[in-house]
């Protein structure tokens, strides 16, 4: 079923080319740890989803970080980075990570011209890429295309998960790349498995595919994300700032002058939560002004109430 699914989503497929694994999460170790090792250089996003973060430190501590703007990685300033790099002849990216649609934690998603600049440059600079596709069937409006869908030379390793579709915690996820790089992967693989998860799950999507489970919840979480940031706008001071999702479940602020994780205190104190920015940063004190909301959980009156309330908190400690 997920083979068929990516089909759909132009992937094209084989049986051969896919790794069933336990989450997303496992399937972006066994790439590190197969593909990486202490001297490998790994290019992520500034900011980055903080569980691969944490992985890709267990293996390696070289990084490069490629900003993100209200599209998505800076291919332009990683393009650049890259030539600096090669003309003072340090060493270049082994491995891209990458979470090129609706990304976790700011919500962007990277325009077209941006993915096939960054597949010319995997191809220039010979390295493999990581898509992070966790969030990708969550879209409002109109789906981009997949990495994968545009990799000719087999450099994209595509990572899925259900989890976000069909059960929030359900441990099944995928790698989709070429057999070879799959053969490599499924002997690290061994029996790190949930196969009776898998069998229920695989009895389930029978009956109903990934497409119409993610069809039921875009529809809801595109009204929730629009709650939000119609909130935002109407009770945030001038100093705050956010980026407008196109899909997933994240909207990613910017609070000018605060630090994000003491005000978190004062904030649950007064019925609101979110998780600061520095979680998402290399160097933590790069995300102090950050902070990341989600609107997949509470209610759309729950979802206004709490912007609100975000709001006061911070007039508050302005004036203090």
């Amino acid at each position: 079923q997920i083979t068929k699914h990516l089909n759909k989503r132009h992937i094209s497929l084989q049986e051969s080319e896919l790794l069933v694994t336990a989450g997303a999460c496992q399937a972006i170790d066994l790439i590190s740890r197969v593909f990486m090792d202490r001297d490998t250089v790994v290019a992520i996003e500034k900011p980055t989803y903080m569980e691969a973060l944490e992985i890709f430190k267990n293996y390696t501590s070289h990084f490069i970080e490629i900003p993100i703007d209200d599209q998505g990685m800076d291919t332009e300033q990683f393009e650049k980075m890259l030539m600096e790099r090669k003309k003072n002849a340090q060493p270049l990216p082994k491995m891209v990570y990458t979470i090129p649609t609706f990304h976790n934690p700011t919500g962007t998603t990277m325009p077209e011209e941006r993915r096939h600049q960054l597949m010319q440059l995997a191809s220039e600079y010979d390295f493999l890429i990581i898509e992070d596709h966790a969030y990708g069937d969550l879209y409002f409006d109109e789906l981009p295309s997949p990495l994968k869908s545009l990799d000719k030379e087999g450099r994209v390793l595509h990572v899925g998960s259900l989890s976000k579709i069909v059960a929030p915690g359900l441990r099944i996820g995928w790698v989709a790349t070429t057999d070879t790089l799959i053969q490599k992967l499924y002997w690290f693989k061994k029996d790190l498995d949930h196969p009776f998860l898998q069998a229920v799950m695989s009895t389930y999507l029978e009956s109903y595919s990934i497409a119409e489970q993610s069809d039921s919840l875009r529809f809801v979480y595109k009204e929730k994300a629009e709650t939000m940031t119609r909130a935002l706008e109407l009770y945030m001071p001038e100093e705050v700032t956010w980026f407008y999702p196109d899909g997933g479940y994240f909207v990613w602020i910017q609070i000018d002058g605060i630090d994000t994780t003491k005000l978190l205190t004062t904030a649950t104190e007064n019925g609101v939560s979110y998780i600061p920015g520095e979680f998402f940063f290399l160097n933590r004190e790069e995300g102090k002004s950050y902070l990341r909301m989600s609107y997949s959980y509470e209610s759309k009156e729950q979802i206004e109430k709490g912007i609100k309330l975000l709001a006061d908190v911070i007039k508050n400690n302005n004036k203090a």
